[in-house]
């Protein structure tokens, strides 16, 4: 059976330590990279269906569902109470 010693006890933290530090200089370097990429689809996709907006708006005729009238829906008939005393 193993005893705990501070020899050992001081190697990992020192072991935690060089590793906490390499990801965190990890981060730094990836991580604007990284948040640049999110930045730049994210503004692709808003282009995009910005786009389409405007197409659709342009020429509404040519919407899929511009040939059809709008249906409304009835839903019962209207009741006028009168209030009694």
């Amino acid at each position: 059976m193993q005893e705990a010693s501070l020899q050992g006890l001081i190697e990992d933290i020192f072991i935690f330590l060089i590793i906490y530090y390499v990801i965190k200089f990890l981060m730094r370097l990836f991580l604007p990279l990284l948040a640049k990429k999110v930045v730049e689809k994210a503004s692709e996709q808003f282009q995009q269906q910005n786009q389409q907006n405007q197409q659709n708006y342009t020429n509404p005729a040519q919407t899929p569902n511009s040939d059809k009238p709008r249906e409304t829906k009835k839903v019962g008939e209207y009741i006028d109470y009168e209030e009694i005393e």
